[in-house]
Order: structure tokens, then sequence, then C-alpha cells
């Protein structure tokens, strides 16, 4: 069963995102979204550890979070895709469930 995990506050403020890639497992999706979106930007403290998650699971950012935080698209971590609201939307229907990690 496939879990699309959505985190969307700063990793620099809560613990979520550390407890969703604890959680995760090989077929689930994460989508970070708000100030999450902070976490999928090269030379941050989290570049690391989302480019590890993303060779295990789909990793993605929501591209209108990125541009609503004057964050450019072209510097997120490779392996993280950049989806638009009906990219939010085919993540949630193509996974069983949808975890919110608030």
């Amino acid at each position: 069963m496939s879990i699309l995990h959505t985190v969307n506050k700063s990793p620099f403020e809560r613990s979520n995102l550390n407890s969703c890639l604890s959680h995760v497992t090989a077929g689930d999706s994460v989508l970070l979204m708000e100030d999450a979106v902070v976490a999928a930007m090269t030379g941050t403290a989290y570049a690391d550890r989302i480019a590890d998650a993303a060779k295990q699971v789909k990793l993605c950012v929501l591209g209108a979070d990125l541009r609503a935080r004057g964050l450019d698209p072209a510097k997120v971590v490779d392996g993280v895709t950049v989806v638009d609201y009906a990219g939010f939307v085919d993540l949630a229907a193509a996974n069983n469930a949808v975890q919110a990690w608030l």
C-alpha cells in the first residue's frame, strides 16, 4: 500500500520532515509544500538528507510554493520533482492513502 506523505512546515522550525522521512517506505511519495519547500533547496542543511530520500521514494516539491517564497525551482536538489497543483492531484490519486505530517 503506497502512501503520499505531505509535509508543510519548515524543517528548521519543526521536526515533522525528519519524522516523515523516518517512516516512508519504498513505493511511497513525499510532497514538500508551503514552508517545507526550503528543505528541497541545494545548499541547505537538509539537501543531503533529501537527496538520499529521493533515491528511495518519489520526492516532489510544489512549484507554486517555491515561487511564492522567491525560491528558484532550478535549484532544487537532484532527484526532486517540481510539480504543479495538477501534479499534486496526480500524486494523491496514484497512492492508496495520504498522510499529512503537521
